[in-house]
């Protein structure tokens, strides 16, 4: 895996952009966000976490993340597409002065998550155990960003 380039990086080629704040799709996002930690709260109550099950949990937490950095990200006017548009998203985090291991480890999750999505790769459950305490962890941090939607 290479090194997280830095955001300004991305905004020179053009994977993220300025626009106008776009405030009800940030309130969008930060909702699904908090849905779909609801919804792995309920997934945990229902189904064991295990080597089996690992993935979905993991998939679920990394969109949870992502939500609601591309929540802060449209409140600051920028918009992300295109190939590397998740590693820029990632990389926004050190704008938000978060500790360069959390970045590191948003990236590993970027990382893992793109070879479950596209290539298939089987995670187990001790992998998913650190990325459910990486989300309890970062969330609340995430959300005190999007405290005027």
């Amino acid at each position: 895996m290479t090194p997280l380039r830095n955001f300004e990086e991305f905004l020179k080629d053009m994977t993220i952009r300025r626009q106008n704040p776009a405030i009800s799709r940030a309130r969008s996002l930060a909702e699904e966000a908090e849905l779909r930690k609801g919804f792995i709260k309920k997934l945990a109550e229902k189904l064991e976490l295990s080597d089996k099950t690992a993935n979905y949990y993991i998939e679920n937490a990394y969109d949870a993340i992502m939500e609601l950095i591309r929540a802060k990200m449209l409140l600051d006017g920028f918009k992300s597409s295109g190939a590397n548009a998740h590693e820029a998203e990632v990389s926004y985090l050190r704008n938000l002065a978060f500790p360069e291991a959390e970045i590191r480890f948003a990236n590993e999750l970027r990382y893992f998550r793109n070879q479950i999505k596209y290539y298939g790769k089987r995670m187990d459950s001790d992998y998913a155990k650190k990325v459910l305490e990486f989300l309890e962890k970062v969330y609340p941090k995430l959300k005190q960003f999007l405290t005027k939607i």
